[in-house]
């Protein structure tokens, strides 16, 4: 099967190697954004709240370091706002720490907002308008849904008709548009929240257990999937009710290895993938 090489995009400075990587994302912009703490988080819940470090790598190669205080996710998502200020998220909700859940960040690392979004974040992104959408795992039906920074849901996929939505394996935020890809029939799912009369686009989809997707005009991506096909990239071409198959090949590492290990992020036409020890970002880019 033919192979497709991510290219290098984004490094943490070595100076930073020695702190442990709690999470990383690509933002809205093209900006990449490390979460670091002195040491991993301990069994047992101790350790909290911590303060954190965010090493942020512009595409131009210019980096910059915002210090978080008090920071209480143990297993966090971040993200970075239009303005310069961060969230970060806890995963899981328990029911004693849902008002702390999130917490927002402005652009000089103080806490401004905390609110809760629901528990099993699979996926949060900010688009360019500053909203942050949240894709859940299969242990909260809550579906997709887009809150504001102070807290305040603005979107949510009730009511959109979307097939065997249980858990949102894939999803992309660009520009204020998301592309989604949910458990258990893998439609392709196109929202436009501020789109009149028809937000909600449902494209059926025979690719299926993709973990990212990027989009760019007609033409579609996915990356990952069950067991042999875990490194799957297939290709195909959007109608206006199906995404049609194309070629499949395999997405490696800039050297030609298996990924391993990694996280992902769709953000366009852009699929980033980090592999263990997470201190690199690669992009495959469809529009190229």
């Amino acid at each position: 099967m033919q192979k497709t090489a991510l290219i290098p995009y984004a490094h943490l400075p070595r100076a930073h190697h020695h702190r442990h990587v709690l999470t990383s994302t690509v933002d809205v912009f093209g900006a990449a954004h490390w979460l670091l703490a002195e040491r991993a988080p301990q069994p047992g819940g101790d350790g909290l709240p911590f303060d954190a470090l965010v090493v942020s790598v512009y595409p131009g190669g210019d980096v910059e370091v915002t210090e978080l205080s008090a920071v209480r996710a143990r297993w966090p998502h971040l993200d970075r706002f239009p303005d310069g200020g961060f969230v970060v998220a806890a995963s899981r909700a328990r029911r004693n720490e849902e008002a702390n859940q999130v917490q927002v960040f402005d652009a000089l690392g103080r806490e401004t907002s905390t609110f809760s979004v629901g528990d099993a974040i699979e996926h949060l992104l900010v688009d360019e308008g500053g909203h942050i959408w949240v894709g859940h795992f299969d242990e909260n039906p809550a579906g997709i849904r887009r809150w504001s920074a102070t807290g305040e849901l603005s979107w949510t996929s009730d009511g959109a008709r979307i097939p065997g939505l249980f858990d949102c394996y894939a999803l992309n935020v660009s520009g204020t548009v998301a592309w989604a890809c949910p458990y258990t029939d893998f439609p392709l799912v196109e929202i436009r929240p501020d789109r009149p009369g028809r937000p909600v686009v449902v494209r059926a989809n025979r690719i299926r257990g993709a973990h990212a997707v990027a989009v760019h005009g007609d033409r579609v991506a996915f990356f990952g999937g069950y067991g042999e096909e875990r490194d799957r990239l297939a290709h195909g071409e959007l109608t206006e009710t199906a995404v049609e198959s194309k070629d499949v090949d395999m997405l490696t590492l800039p050297d030609g290895t298996a990924p391993g290990r990694r996280r992902v992020v769709g953000r366009g036409s852009r699929i980033y993938v980090q592999a263990e020890p997470f201190t690199a970002w690669g992009v495959f880019d469809i529009s190229n």
